[in-house]
């Protein structure tokens, strides 16, 4: 049994009347992110980053030569408002990380580019993190694994719909 095992014997044996069927993945589910987003965060500390600072600089480095991207772009990979987004450059642009510049392809619109020290911290970060990421999924078996990546496609894919739609 775990934690959560234990709570639906609470919640039957209090409340039997309710179907409880989904309490389970769900509170497991938001365990593991708990569990999962505490390590990689420790893991980003060591590079003066957070999650969220992360998120702006990982696809500029994806992105490949020049590692610019417009704000919209930028935008398109983050669940966030565009306001955040502003926060977060203005934030990285602080810290020399990433340097905003006019767009050469359209004047009215900026680009956002790594800076130098901005590509070698997140080269490094992003080297650990496929390390961390590497750790933490070891705890399943190249079966589970194989069984599971398939069901969380499906689950993403089936909560992407339903808000799109």
């Amino acid at each position: 049994m775990d934690p959560v095992d234990e709570i639906l014997a609470q919640w039957h044996h209090h409340r039997p009347d309710l179907d409880i069927e989904a309490m389970g993945p769900i509170g497991r589910l938001g365990r593991i992110v708990h569990y999962l987003t505490r390590e990689m965060d420790k893991n980003l500390a060591r590079f003066g980053l957070t999650a969220a600072s992360f998120d702006v600089l990982a696809p500029l480095r994806r992105s490949g030569p020049p590692y610019s991207l417009s704000p919209g772009d930028l935008l398109a990979t983050m669940m966030v408002t565009s306001g955040t987004l502003t926060n977060r450059i203005d934030q990285l642009e602080k810290a020399g990380l990433v340097a905003r510049s006019p767009n050469p392809d359209d004047r009215r619109s900026l680009l956002i580019s790594l800076t130098d020290a901005g590509f070698a911290t997140i080269d490094a970060a992003v080297t650990a993190h496929v390390e961390t990421q590497k750790r933490l999924i070891s705890i399943l078996s190249a079966e589970e694994l194989a069984a599971l990546d398939p069901l969380l496609r499906s689950f993403l894919a089936g909560i992407a719909a339903r808000e799109s739609g």
